[in-house]
């Protein structure tokens, strides 16, 4: 049982006690989360959800990745259920991580960071989204235009699950430049005046970014992803303002107490 004083604070003891089982819970909803992960990646075939582009590449139905060991499609699979294990328990993770770091946060840095969350959780998923249904086809259809006539190409399955999670996991980070930017405005480290000086940097920063991650064509790499880039940083810069403008409020409302008497009092002379 871990006790507060007065003040809701704890001795440095009873913090490194509270942590150890915040992890703890964190592996055990981790390896349940894995263990049915197993199940489902294995009765349910998501490892042909993720090479289904590769097949719609090659336009080929039937096509299947070639493995080098006979352990592989055991680990393959271990591997996809520890990733689906996690995403299953990311829920109970940060619910675990939020307890232990919420007591140290002031009330205005509460209120700014558990909508980060969500919203961070929901452009997540938009980013992988567009990745798997937009940006992999066409990543990988420039890829198969080289060389054709010279090569035959075997997939492996290890080699192209990595390159297609990557890409996956790629577009899901990026999506999180306006969370990032809603955590870095509520700390003081930036304001939304400096993230409209810096609009040129981000749009030469955005275009080197999005030319890594998504190769191909000039029209491919603006639509895929220097567009979205672009509307992410100027959503940035609306969330920014927001935070700002309400912290600058709150800041004012302690600075300058309202001192008006309240209606029907008698004013001292």
């Amino acid at each position: 049982m871990v006790i507060r004083n007065p003040r809701g604070e704890m001795p440095f003891l009873d913090h490194l006690e509270e942590l150890r089982w915040r992890i703890l819970w964190s592996l055990l909803a981790v390896a349940v989360a894995s263990a049915i992960g197993f199940g489902l990646v294995y009765y349910y075939n998501v490892l042909d959800l993720l090479i289904a582009p590769v097949r719609a590449a090659k336009d080929d139905p039937t096509f299947r990745l070639v493995y080098l060991s006979p352990a592989d499609p055991f680990f393959i699979t271990l591997k996809l259920g520890i990733w689906v294990g996690v995403i299953m328990a990311f829920p109970v993770v940060a619910y675990q991580i939020w307890s232990f770091l919420s007591p140290a946060l002031e009330k205005s840095e509460r209120r700014a960071i558990i909508p980060a969350l969500y919203l961070g959780l929901v452009l997540f998923v938009a980013g992988v989204a567009m990745a798997y249904y937009a940006a992999l086809p066409v990543t990988l259809q420039f890829f198969e235009s080289f060389q054709g006539e010279a090569m035959v190409d075997v997939l492996e399955i290890r080699e192209t699950l990595g390159f297609i999670t990557k890409l996956l996991l790629a577009f899901g980070i990026v999506f999180e430049l306006p969370v990032v930017i809603m955590v870095l405005t509520a700390v003081g480290l930036v304001t939304p005046e400096f993230l409209r000086q810096k609009r040129r940097h981000a749009m030469v920063a955005n275009t080197v970014l999005a030319s890594l991650i998504t190769p191909g064509d000039v029209i491919t790499l603006t639509v895929m992803m220097m567009v979205p880039l672009f509307l992410l940083y100027e959503l940035s810069i609306i969330l920014s303002r927001g935070i700002y403008r309400r912290r600058a409020e709150r800041e004012k409302s302690i600075l300058q107490p309202d001192t008006e008497p309240p209606p029907g009092a008698v004013e001292a002379d």
